[in-house]
C-alpha cells in the first residue's frame, strides 16, 4: 500500500490473482468497505473487477479477465511489437521477416511480391501503431469521445 497525491493505493493478492484498490482514507484491517462505482464508460469493466474481487474474497474462484486476448491475438501483438522494436533498430523488412518467420520462408527472388513481405510490412505498422498510443485499445472498450 502506498499514499500518493489522489489517495491509497493499494495491491491486494488473493490466489494468484492482484486486485488493484484505491481508497480516499487508509485501508484499515477488519474494517467493512463499499465499492463505488462511477456510471460512466468504464462501468462495465470496474463492476467486473468488483464481483472478481468480492468472489476472491469470499473463497471463490475469481471468474475470466475482462477482456481476455486469444492465444492468437496474443501471438500476433508479440510478433507486431517485435517488428516494430527491429524497425526502430533499423531492421530491413527482409531481416524482420527472416528473424520472424525463419530465414528457409523467405525466398532469395521474388522478394517483393512474396505474402510474408507484405505481412512484415502489416506486423511493423500495426506495432507502431501500438507504440503510439495503441494499446490503450487493450485496456478497455472504445470511448465514445475517441
Amino acid at each position: 500500500m502506498c499514499r500518493a497525491a489522489d489517495g491509497w493505493h493499494a495491491v491486494l493478492r488473493i490466489g494468484s490473482v492482484e486486485h488493484r484498490i484505491w481508497s480516499k482514507q487508509p485501508l484499515t484491517a477488519g474494517a467493512h468497505y463499499a465499492a463505488e462505482l462511477p456510471l460512466d464508460y468504464s462501468f462495465e469493466p470496474r463492476a467486473h473487477a468488483a464481483t472478481r474481487l468480492w468472489r476472491a474474497m469470499n473463497g471463490r474462484a475469481p471468474g475470466p479477465a475482462f477482456h481476455r486476448l486469444s492465444k492468437q491475438r496474443r501471438e500476433r501483438l508479440c510478433a507486431a511489437l517485435r517488428a516494430a522494436a527491429a524497425y526502430f533498430a533499423g531492421a530491413t523488412y527482409r531481416s524482420i521477416a527472416e528473424a520472424l518467420f525463419g530465414e528457409k520462408r523467405i525466398p532469395d527472388r521474388a522478394w517483393k511480391t512474396d505474402h510474408l513481405r507484405s505481412r512484415t510490412i502489416r506486423l511493423v505498422k500495426s506495432g507502431l501503431a501500438f507504440v503510439r498510443g495503441g494499446y490503450r485499445k487493450l485496456l478497455g472498450p472504445k470511448r465514445k469521445d475517441e
